[in-house]
């Protein structure tokens, strides 16, 4: 379902980026497909380099279908940017990405905590952010990210997903997946 990022792939990428309903929620914009290759070459190279993560998000066909990031990581920090093609939405495709590109993450990357800043006029992602069981609003409980998300002015909310209670929600979706119904409580 992931990835790592790759030249070949930058045309499909571009034209399901290019999209009026993805293109104004997509954190690096680019305008060209020469210019996103640009973009996509220097992604690669900072992830060498330590400064993000960046996969390429595929659907079952193994067709690339959006992205997921991690950047600005600082502190085993980061900040999470995800963008899905229009033909995929709501298919499913957001909450295994997600979870997959955590895994990695937390289990091989040593990352702590995850950020998310969401525009609050974009309400496609504040209802997936909404839905992953392990998000915490972190408006008040990070006030100094959350000032510096929202320096000119207040419009984006600020969430978190800690290592520790990404953990948590793995093992309890661990045990209830293996629960047959005839436990008594």
């Amino acid at each position: 379902m992931l990835k790592t990022r790759d030249l070949h792939e930058v045309p499909v990428l571009f034209e399901l980026m290019s999209h009026p309903e993805v293109f104004p929620y997509v954190r690096h914009k680019a305008y060209s497909v020469d210019e996103f290759y640009f973009m996509t070459k220097k992604m690669m190279e900072d992830e060498e380099n330590g400064k993000l993560i960046s996969r390429t998000i595929l659907d079952e066909y193994q067709q690339p279908i959006g992205t997921i990031n991690l950047f600005d990581i600082e502190d085993n920090f980061g900040f999470l940017a995800t963008w899905i093609g229009k033909p995929y939405f709501g298919k499913g495709y957001n909450k295994p990405a997600k979870e997959n590109f955590f895994d990695e993450l937390f289990f091989s990357n040593q990352i702590e905590g995850i950020f998310m800043k969401v525009r609050r006029t974009n309400t496609r992602s504040l209802k997936a952010a909404l839905k992953l069981p392990y998000v915490a609003l972190a408006n008040t409980t990070y006030p100094e990210v959350y000032q510096k998300v929202n320096k000119t002015e207040d419009i984006y909310d600020l969430f978190v997903i800690t290592k520790e209670h990404y953990l948590s929600y793995k093992q309890f979706a661990s045990v209830e997946s293996a629960s047959t119904g005839e436990e008594v409580s």
